[in-house]
């Protein structure tokens, strides 16, 4: 498992959708401060269901969300996708790779998605956690938490060690486990107490019972009377509904007859109306066309006379063309046209005039026949409502009836039924008193097992108490002894030799005797002196001898291992201390400080000679100014010589110092667990002891248990005897009640009963209207349908009229205008015989040219 992919969208510095490809092993995000590395990392813990905003890098959650730059505008929400390759199955979900989606607006609205679906935050935290990512992102390393980690608690610690195990997630579980089984006992609890007191009432709702089930006899009794009584009404109103249904739907068919003839009429004078509005524009159009058609036949004849008249003119020694039409004729034409154009004026208006009065009389007629209608239907309204009002009636009058009848009965039921309940308040009243009196005697009894009770809770709460507390110690210790365990793991994961060292540990090569800090033991505090003042020599690897080394090196050059420092034992013999200075008293040589095996001593004589340790820097330089030939290193690691000084801040601490922390983390360890294991023995004393006390306090409560027992049934059959009598008390005076106000419920239903069957006898002998009459309504629908068959007629002369005054209307003017034309086309043949005979005068040579071209020369 791996992550695949990582899509960012309005994430903070990421805007726009910015999508990393992320391959199987290492992969480094670089670049400079402000790009958005730190983004990324913040990315990833956010999808995975970070919560807190501090961790973010920010005040609040709102802060993730891209807020704008100077050239872009802020978004509303941010969105990151991770992808994880599942090909190896590490999620418990069937899909190869697993997308997970996380969407904030700013309204403060959040989303989670798998896959493309909705999900909770809490499926997201179930899903990674048995993958090992658990919620609380201890698989994300920020900057500065690996130091926070070593330097942590050791509750702390134990958190990162048992997320990373897998363990945290299954104790949240057992602690979720435990708090629904608590709160189950607590249940149970609840349901035992329910149950003792449900037992203790069942007797008394029994009886209850018994006499509910004989009240339900009476009323199933009574209410099937009252069912029969409500029976009979039922068919005489349906007998008088009939009669009304029957003669409602006889005027409902007569009415749809009239309705569906006077539709079908009026669908007929609809598509009259219609035909008569579609054939008018064809008429318009073809008197149009036949206006058009003779003003081109009378241009088509004046063409032709022109065009003989051309001919004869032309033609040499032609006859005359036939005469046209005579135009004192076209003017007699067109007077008599004019003369019939003016009656069919004249008739338009009296149809115009006709065709108002008749529209006059069928709205007339429309009027009265809507009123006619109006009145019919409020007479036969009228009609039916007194039908309704005498059916009400006599319903109300039967109801009436009923009720006295019921009522009556009621009384009498009441009455028997309050001196019952009297009787057995009495009777209740006389056992409550006689139970009363032998009560009294168990009181003492019950006040003595109540003392021992408490006694035996308070011994048991105190052994709890010191069980609470040894066990909290003892999680203490456990906790304290798991932190020391994991520092010390920890710090001896550390312990490994640097460059060659290790390839020359695991050569195998004789004469390799381990490394320099496994073999040296330095006083507490003084670790890091040492280590500055051995150098390069604090991870070496001890050597028996000058061959050995030798040997050791041939190995690093040819397997490549790189380099190794070797200590070689068993050279020169120790250097002497003479000449070597008095230190002050805060100061002491560093090969006091240091325990090393014999053969080792003489190589660290040399190599610490003149090494002095010192607490700091300006004590080392007053020391080293003191004895130029004496070297000063401080607690710190800084050395401090004449000719050559080291120190500042080390990137990782040494063998040896790694291996004193190791030593310490024991030396604790070893202390956690003595504590561990003493508190543990306490703890199961102390558990032994509640044990004791909870037998003692279980005995105390069965024995008060069985007295509360003894004494709540004495109290429910006290409570039982008492509620007898009250309900009986009670019973008795809700029956009385009950009496005086169904006797109030009878004076009044009486009453209005008396009311009732006065209004129905009033009613009934009030006359009986007769049906209302339709023969003028009738005959004036007849009128009407008269009436707008004049109307249609009127309409249809009307525009008859129209259209022929239309069709007439210019024809005059035109008989007109031919002949004026005849006259002068007759004028004009006229002049041109008259040049034709003044032409035939000129020469012949003449005679053949066409007038207009003629140039021949003509004698005075």
């Amino acid at each position: 498992m791996h992550l695949s992919s990582l899509t960012l969208k309005g994430f903070k510095s990421f805007a726009s959708a910015t999508t990393l490809r992320l391959e199987p092993g290492i992969t480094a995000v670089v670049g400079p401060n402000g790009s958005g590395k730190s983004n990324v990392v913040d990315a990833i813990a956010w999808v995975l269901g970070e919560q807190g905003a501090k961790s973010l890098r920010g005040g609040k959650m709102e802060d993730v969300i891209f807020a704008g730059t100077a050239g872009r505008p802020a978004l509303g929400r941010a969105e990151v996708t991770l992808t994880i390759d599942n090909s190896d199955g590490a999620l418990p979900i069937e899909y190869t790779e697993v997308s997970i989606t996380r969407r904030m607006y700013r309204s403060g609205e959040s989303e989670y998605e798998i896959n493309g679906d909705k999900v909770r935050l809490l499926d997201v935290q179930e899903l990674l956690s048995d993958s090992g990512i658990g919620r609380e992102m201890h698989v994300i390393v920020g900057q500065g938490q690996l130091d926070a980690v070593l330097s942590g608690r050791p509750e702390d610690r134990r958190a990162f060690i048992e997320e990373a195990a897998g363990v945290l997630k299954h104790r949240k579980r057992k602690e979720k486990a435990l708090r629904k089984l608590e709160g189950m006992t607590h249940n149970l609890d609840r349901l035992g107490d329910l149950t003792v007191e449900l037992r203790r009432q069942l007797k008394p709702l029994g009886r209850q019972a018994e006499v509910a089930r004989r009240a339900a006899g009476v009323q199933a009794d009574l209410r099937d009377a009252r069912l029969r009584l409500l029976a009979d009404d039922l068919v005489q109103l349906r007998d008088s509904l009939d009669k009304d249904v029957a003669d409602e739907t006889a005027a409902r068919e007569r009415r749809a007859v009239v309705e569906r003839d006077l539709s079908g009429v009026s669908r007929r004078e609809a598509e009259l109306e219609a035909s008569l509005a579609a054939s008018a524009p064809r008429l318009q159009a073809a008197s149009d066309t036949w206006y058009r058609l003779s003003a081109l036949g009378e241009r088509f004849r004046g063409v032709a006379s022109l065009a003989a008249e051309r001919h004869r003119h032309l033609s040499a020694e032609a006859p005359a063309s036939a005469p046209g039409r005579d135009p004192d004729q076209l003017d007699a034409e067109a007077d008599r046209v004019a003369a019939t154009e003016t009656e069919l004026a004249a008739g338009l208006e009296t149809e115009r005039a006709r065709l108002a009065a008749v529209v006059a009389q069928r709205a007339e007629l429309e009027t009265a026949l809507a009123a006619e209608e109006r009145a019919w239907v409020a007479a036969a309204r009228a009609l039916a409502d007194r039908r309704e009002g005498l059916a009400r009636l006599s319903g109300e009058v039967a109801a009436a009836r009923s009720r006295v009848t019921a009522g009556q009965a009621e009384i009498e039921r009441l009455t028997l039924a309050a001196g019952e309940a009297a009787d057995r308040a009495e009777v209740a009243a006389d056992r409550l008193a006689e139970r009363r009196d032998s009560v009294s005697d168990q009181a003492d009894g019950d006040l003595a097992l109540e003392t021992a009770h408490q006694e035996a809770v308070a011994a048991h709460a105190a052994a709890a108490r010191l069980v609470t507390e040894l066990t909290g110690a003892e999680r203490a210790a456990e906790r304290d002894r798991a932190s020391w365990q994991a520092r010390r793991d920890a710090l001896a994961q550390g312990l490994t030799p640097v460059d060659g060292a290790a390839a020359v540990l695991a050569s195998g090569l004789a004469g390799v005797l381990g490394p320099v800090a496994d073999r040296l033991t330095v006083r507490p505090g003084d670790e890091l002196a040492v280590a500055a003042a051995l150098g390069g020599m604090a991870d070496a690897v001890v050597v028996s001898g000058v061959v050995e080394a030798a040997a050791a090196l041939a190995h690093l050059k040819g397997a490549d291992g790189g380099r190794a420092g070797l200590l070689v034992t068993g050279g020169l013999p120790p250097v002497p201390r003479d000449g070597w200075p008095v230190l002050p008293e805060d100061a002491r040589w560093a090969l006091d400080v240091v325990e090393a095996p014999e053969e080792l001593r003489p190589a660290l004589a040399r190599a610490l000679e003149r090494v002095a340790v010192v607490h700091d820097l300006e004590a080392a330089v007053a020391l080293v100014g003191a004895h130029p030939r004496v070297r000063a290193v401080t607690a710190a690691g800084d050395l401090v010589g004449a000719d050559w000084a080291v120190g500042g801040q080390t990137d990782a601490p040494s063998n040896l110092v790694v291996r004193a922390r190791v030593d310490e983390a024991a030396a604790e360890l070893r202390a956690a667990e003595a504590r561990a294991t003493s508190l543990a023995e306490e703890l199961a004393a102390a558990r032994e002891a509640a044990t004791l006390r909870s037998s003692d306090v279980d005995a105390a409560l069965v024995a008060r248990q069985a007295s509360d027992r003894s004494r709540s049934a004495v109290a429910a059959e006290l409570a039982e005897l008492g509620a007898a009598a009250r309900s009986a008390e009670a019973e008795a005076q809700r029956s009385l009640a009950a009496r005086v106000r169904a006797e109030q419920a009878l004076e009044q239903v009486l009453s209005e009963l008396a009311g009732l069957e006065q209004r129905l006898a009033e009613a009934e002998a009030a006359p009986v209207e007769e049906e209302p009459s339709t023969e003028v309504r009738d005959r004036l629908r007849a009128d009407v349908a008269a009436a707008r068959q004049a109307e249609t007629e009127a309409r249809l002369a009307v525009r008859t009229a129209e259209e022929r005054a239309r069709a007439l209307h210019g024809r005059a003017e035109s008989l007109r205008r031919q002949a004026r034309q005849e006259r002068a086309a007759r004028e004009r043949a006229a002049a041109a015989r008259v040049a034709r005979e003044r032409g035939r005068r000129w020469p012949p040579a003449c005679a053949t040219t066409p007038p207009r071209r003629s140039r021949c020369w003509r004698p005075r």
